[in-house]
């Protein structure tokens, strides 16, 4: 009966045709609240902090729980929010569907899907998915696609709607070849791995043996036990040096192509004559079946039949059997035998494929590394690339988008109540990745020089262009416009400030003002700026549109009330402050923003506003200025430094942290003065008072005298900016700001991003979650060098050694990155893959003599090209990348390293940097890769050779865009979500379930069924689920979260490595022992391959899989394992912390299972000096510990009597058996669950009935509406707690 894909969540229901242009994708199996969650309950909180930590600061969460509590002073708004859920949640029902030849089914629908998604179910059923050109039917009446199925006249539970073939017009025919074609190849990775269609990979199903079911129970063969085979391969065992790159991908036995046909494409007779088209035929196709019969199919109006045409003589009357179908799949099947018995084998594999495995992702994730594809034919993908198609936008009527219209109409719809909102919010992400996804291809078409330039006559790099309605430029500075502030670095880095600025002003989200669309590509060494465009920009000049701004940096500025009015509402979120500057007649003009920011009122009627490179304020510890001393902190460290661009500008981040660190120095300066005056009178009627709060403020900096509010110039330090005479006390104030800002970032930020890592609370594995983790404290990757000699000075060095190396390792490829950029731009295209790879051999292979191989053919015809060469953005000498050497590239990076990152790398080639700083090659090489863009084939290199480079051209695959965009937020979602953390945290545990459950519904409902934070989500509620016992549902909850993070974020991203550690858990739980140890030696694989072995997240590991072994007697290994988690803890957490002492205790118990007593006891005697001088002698730990200790001797002695009976009686012995326990499983899942942070706290009886009382008690008066704010302690609702140590 079962019709949709379960858990697929549907899209907001509009009739918006931007919402339908690629619903397909996520429209495989809708299902909005009705199958979401068989027991729905998570507590959750941002991905990034363990579960339950509690460490959320208490009154954030008293604050988020009186605004849902619904107290007598509730947030009106947040309460009809409660209602508002409610609303959503309409109960679905069942219709009957009957289609032509299969029997009737049910279809669970709900009141807020359209009729259009139920067709999107069924093109996806296997039974009906080759039908695309139909119409359903209630009682003969054609129901309209885009009517919600609450509005449709008779349509009730039980109903029967039928499916009925309707004729095709062109464009219905058109679809049903693409959807075909989808069919064809729905198996097929080559999608994914050319990065295309917003597929990507995911080999979870290659551990799990296909899904892991509903009930998380597969169907054991015999003993499971029996058949496990718990070797791994050598390169997982601790300790192993070999870091093969091929298992990375390992080979999934469902993608060896079923051959259905062997060529499906269009005929060159297209299209038909006049004559033909009035007998209905709409186009014709070319087809060889696997039996290699040739056929000429006609698609008429009336469906697809044989004609007579050949190759080369066109008879398009129908052959004699015509098999007329109304599907090209029945045709097919008629005429061919071996299709039909394939084609439905492969529908059959394609529904068994979790869904989460098929349906799109929003935007698109490439990967660094493929095997070799064979390049199949392909109609459609051949017609794609010469029609600039965008999208589908063949669906849509009016064919190119105009993507201004598009986002700013979905910003402008109405926002008043949920539904709306997340029709909104829907509407806007939905726009937002298609806008990428068609920026990123536009970009490409640009520089592989697929358009035409609107300003064609000028030097190449100055030139722009319109593609698709969206505008691209290059980030070249043309006609010197950056030539005060850094040339071609300044407008390289402005694209990305004014990303940001767009990203905050987004955020912000006032009505009224409006941003462009800004996508900023990196592709083949340029930067390429995707924006919408303003509509009748292009027929004016600039002078006479800027109505608000300078375009000129300064010398002429113009002002206008509604936008003051407008930026005026941004001006506190953004910590912008209004100030006025000169213009060129020396009059004093109002500004609210930059003055580069500029005003552009559309002829459209919209406030726009565009170059936001300056929306935050200069970064001065990079911003040398002629007369201005820094704050001492700052100097220390030998700043300011001279930086390549004179843009550099703090992050938000910081801004936020700096404006709390202020709030807290004034509540602390005020604290300390009242207890000083002893005042406790009213502190705004008592003069004395207030001039407490006012020299408060002053001292803090505020820019009001009453209240605390401080705010950013951001045009302070831009050249050519002027102040008037009379806000010369205010300017200084300002600076005053700023300098306290950068010496902050130095002196509080980057100690504190330290102290985090040493603390283990942050655990960057690679370069990104480290890029991540300092942007998060509002740390520039430009303080990289900064940063890590902070680490290389800490008396703690040892214990950040992971931080370290793997901050050197960022430093050298983002330097790689740079050099690699300009050497790029000096490539043409038919070398692109030589130079490549010589690029990466001078960077990683030993070879040292890596010599560039110029392809011979581009030799010879040299001369014929030069003219037209040079069109390409760059142009000029070609070959000149060919002579550099790994020496001089080496030379080029320690260089880079010092004058960007002021940083002093000591090697002079790869080989030294990997003996200095314990590097890997194989990271190295991922992390370039990743930078770039470059995919590269998937094998073993030899590195190491000294004979031969490690890459040749064949190597290189593939080069991708390395694209940024603005991410829109869910932001009902994200407060349902953080609502639900806090319930959790004060102990209301149902409450929680249910909001963080609401908050994956409200996910879906606008993101669709793939994004970062959905996964997040079901990562809390897996973990939830497992805490309360529901361990089928942990499983399946955490099977999705793995399969999505690989999909949204990568197979190899440090966050799926951890999704699989979570998965192999609840596989242990389940009882599913073989599969929880594939799935961990498969995160230890991802992470040596990542990061290496020494990481103190590979102690956690390694616990784990010497934890499981240990379950399934497999001594001598877990040992290996336990062993070298207990080396890795020690190194990392300290000789005395109690996770070694825990580490020592595990390695005890597999002592004891081998009966080598003497090992058993010396670690478990480690292990308890360490609680005793922890915790005290009384503590419940030492106690267990000791007990341990005690039982371990009277084995010993036990033994040894035994021991010494045989060697005195010898074979008459009489010997008492010993007990030699193999370890319970529910003994392995405890001790798994503690180093898991999971821990269970028994209660007694007396406690559950005291608990059951005050569950009571509190739930009468959250009747009553009269709840305390100060909740006491933190009870929970289970028999067991659970608490996250």
């Amino acid at each position: 009966m079962v019709s949709k894909t379960d858990d697929i969540p549907a899209s907001v229901p509009s009739c918006n045709p931007v919402d339908l242009a690629r619903e397909g994708e996520t429209a495989n199996g809708k299902d909005t609240s009705k199958t979401a969650l068989k027991d729905p309950c998570a507590c959750g909180n941002r991905g990034d902090t363990a579960v339950m930590n509690g460490d959320a600061s208490h009154d954030q969460a008293e604050e988020a729980d009186s605004k849902q509590d619904g107290n007598a002073d509730a947030d009106p708004a947040e309460d009809a929010n409660e209602q508002e859920v409610i609303v959503i949640q309409d109960t679905g029902f069942t219709v009957k569907i009957q289609a032509p030849g299969t029997e009737p089914f049910d279809l669970q629908v709900s009141p807020q899907e359209m009729v259009q998604e139920i067709h999107q179910v069924l093109m996806d059923r296997e039974d009906t998915c080759h039908r695309t050109c139909f119409s359903l039917q209630l009682d003969g009446n054609v129901l309209d696609n885009f009517a919600e199925l609450k509005s449709i006249e008779g349509l009730q539970e039980g109903s029967l709607l039928k499916v009925v073939e309707e004729p095709y017009t062109v464009r219905e025919a058109r679809i049903h070849v693409r959807h075909i074609r989808d069919l064809l190849k729905s198996l097929d990775p080559s999608d994914a791995y050319n990065g295309v269609d917003c597929n990507s990979l995911s080999f979870l199903s290659v551990f799990t043996d296909g899904d892991l079911g509903d009930t998380g129970k597969r169907k054991k063969k015999g003993n499971e036990l029996e058949q496990i085979d718990c070797t791994p391969p050598e390169h997982i065992l601790p300790g192993s040096k070999e870091r093969p790159l091929v298992p990375l991908q390992p080979q999934n036995k469902d993608w060896k192509p079923m051959q259905c046909l062997k060529v499906l494409t269009m005929s060159g007779w297209n299209p038909p004559p006049g004559n033909r088209k009035m007998h209905g035929d709409l186009m014709y196709l070319y087809i060889v079946t696997v039996e290699d019969r040739h056929v000429s199919i006609t698609a008429s109006t009336r469906g697809f039949y044989l004609n007579q045409s050949t190759t080369y003589v066109f008879n398009p009357k129908p052959a004699n059997p015509s098999f007329l179908s109304h599907s090209l799949v029945e045709l097919l099947s008629q005429i061919s035998a071996a299709f039909k018995k394939n084609f439905t084998a492969l529908q059959k594999k394609r529904v068994q494929r979790h869904p989460f495995e098929r349906i799109a992702t929003p935007f698109q994730v490439y990967s660094w590394t493929a095997p070799q594809i064979d390049h199949a034919m392909d109609c459609v993908r051949a017609e794609d690339a010469y029609t600039s198609r965008l999208g589908y936008e063949e669906h849509i009527p009016g064919q190119t988008r105009d993507w201004n219209e598009e986002l700013q109409t979905t910003r402008e719809l109405s926002r008043k109540n949920l539904p709306e909102r997340l029709l909104r919010e829907r509407a806007i992400f939905k726009v937002h990745s298609d806008f990428a996804a068609a920026a990123m291809r536009g970009a490409m078409a640009v520089i592989d020089g697929n358009v035409m330039a609107i300003n064609p006559g000028e030097e190449t790099r100055m030139q722009m262009f319109i593609w698709n309605n969206i505008f691209f430029s290059l980030g070249f500075d043309v006609r010197d416009h950056y030539r005060e502030l850094g040339g071609d670095a300044a407008a390289h880095a402005a694209p990305t400030n004014d990303l940001n600025g767009v990203r905050a002003y987004s955020a912000v989200d006032v009505e009224g003002l409006y941003t462009l669309g800004t996508v900023v590509v990196d592709y083949r060494g340029y930067r390429v700026t995707a924006q919408s465009i303003i509509p009748g920009i292009l027929e004016r000049e600039q002078e006479q549109s800027v109505i608000y701004g300078s375009i000129d940096f300064g010398k002429t500025v113009v002002s206008h009330p509604k936008y003051l009015e407008l930026l005026e509402k941004t001006s506190r979120p953004l910590k912008v402050q209004r100030h006025a500057v000169l213009n060129e007649k020396d009059t004093a003009v109002e500004l609210c923003s930059s003055v580069e920011c500029k005003g552009i009122i559309g002829n459209d009627g919209r406030h726009y506003i565009l170059d936001l490179l300056r929306t935050f304020p200069p970064d001065l510890n990079y911003l040398p200025v002629e007369g201005e001393e820094l704050a001492p902190e700052s100097q220390k460290l030998g700043f300011p430094r001279q930086h390549r661009h004179r843009l550099a500008c703090l992050r938000q981040e910081l801004i936020e942290a700096f404006v709390e660190h202020r709030l807290k120095m004034l509540l602390f300066l005020l604290l300390v003065n009242w207890m000083h005056f002893n005042i406790l009178c009213n502190i705004f009627t008592d003069p004395k008072s207030r001039e407490v709060v006012l020299n408060a403020c002053k001292a803090v900096g505020s820019i009001s005298n009453t209240s605390f509010d401080i705010r950013f110039n951001p045009d302070i330090f831009s050249p050519g900016v002027r102040f008037s005479d009379d806000s010369t006390e205010d300017i200084q104030k300002q600076k005053q700001l700023l300098k306290d800002a950068a010496a902050f970032l130095v002196s509080c930020q980057v100690p504190s991003f330290v102290k985090d890592c040493l603390d283990h609370s942050s655990l960057p594995m690679d370069g990104a979650t480290m890029t991540e983790g300092l942007h998060q404290r509002g740390i520039n990757m430009r303080y990289l060098g900064t940063v890590l000699e902070f680490v290389d000075n800490m008396p703690a060095k040892a214990q950040l050694e992971h931080i370290y190396r793997i901050g050197i390792g960022e430093l050298i490829t983002r330097c790689a990155k740079h050099i690699f950029k300009t050497y790029l731009q000096g490539v043409e295209l038919s070398a692109l893959s030589a130079a490549v790879s010589h690029f990466l051999n001078c960077l990683l292979s030993s070879f040292l003599d890596a010599v560039a191989h110029l392809p011979a053919d581009e030799l010879v015809s040299r001369r014929k090209n030069r003219k037209r060469r040079n069109r390409v953005p760059g142009g000029g000498d070609n070959t000149a990348w060919a002579s550099l050497t790994p020496s001089e590239l080496w030379k080029n990076i320690t260089s880079e390293a010092q004058s960007y990152y002021h940083f002093n790398l000591q090697c002079e080639s790869v080989d030294q940097a990997v003996e200095k700083y314990g590097l890997q090659k194989i990271t190295l090489l991922r992390e370039i890769s990743i930078k770039t863009g470059i995919q590269i084939l998937i094998k073993e290199y030899n590195f190491d050779s000294r004979h031969k480079p490690a890459f040749t051209e064949e190597d290189i695959l593939n080069i991708f865009p390395v694209v940024k965009h603005v991410n829109p937020k869910a932001s009902d979602a994200f407060h349902f979500f953080q609502s639900g953390q806090a319930k959790v945290q004060q102990g209301f545990l149902k409450e929680g379930c249910e909001l963080i459950s609401e908050a994956l519904n409200l996910f879906n409902n606008v993101y669709g069924a793939m994004h970062v934070e959905i996964c997040a989500c079901l990562r809390l509620l897996a973990r939830l689920n497992y805490i309360m016992g529901d361990h089928p549902e942990a499983l399946s909850n955490q099977q999705k979260a793995v399969l999505m993070s690989e999909r949204v974020l990568g197979i190899e991203h440090p966050n799926t490595i951890q999704e699989y550690m979570h998965l192999a858990l609840y596989c242990f739980a389940n009882g599913q022992l073989s599969t929880a140890l594939k799935l961990l030696y498969r995160a230890r694989y991802l992470m040596l391959v990542v990061c290496g072995e020494d990481h103190p997240e590979m102690a956690l590991l390694d616990s784990n899989i010497g934890l499981v072994l240990h379950g399934v007697m497999e001594y001598d290994l877990s040992l290996r394992f336990l062993e070298n988690a207990l080396a890795i803890n020690s190194k990392y957490h300290g000789p005395r912390s109690l996770k070694v002492a825990l580490s020592h205790h595990l390695v005890a118990r597999v002592y004891e299972s081998k009966a080598e007593f003497r090992s058993a006891l010396q670690h478990e005697k480690e292990g308890y000096t360490i609680y005793k001088n922890q915790v005290g002698e009384a503590h419940e730990k030492t106690k267990e510990s000791s007990e341990y200790l005690k039982y371990l001797t009277q084995q010993a002695v036990a033994l040894q009597r035994t021991m010494n009976e045989i060697y005195k009686n010898g074979s008459n012995a009489s010997i008492m058996p010993l007990k030699f326990t193999a370890p319970s499983m529910a003994s392995v899942l405890e001790q798994l669950n503690i180093i898991n942070g999971i821990i269970f706290i028994p209660l007694s009886q007396k406690d559950l009935e005291n608990l059951k009382a005050e569950v009571q008690r509190r739930q009468l008066m959250q009747d009553s509406g009269k709840i305390e704010e100060q909740q006491g302690g933190q009870l929970e609702l289970d028999d067991k707690l659970p608490v996250d140590d």
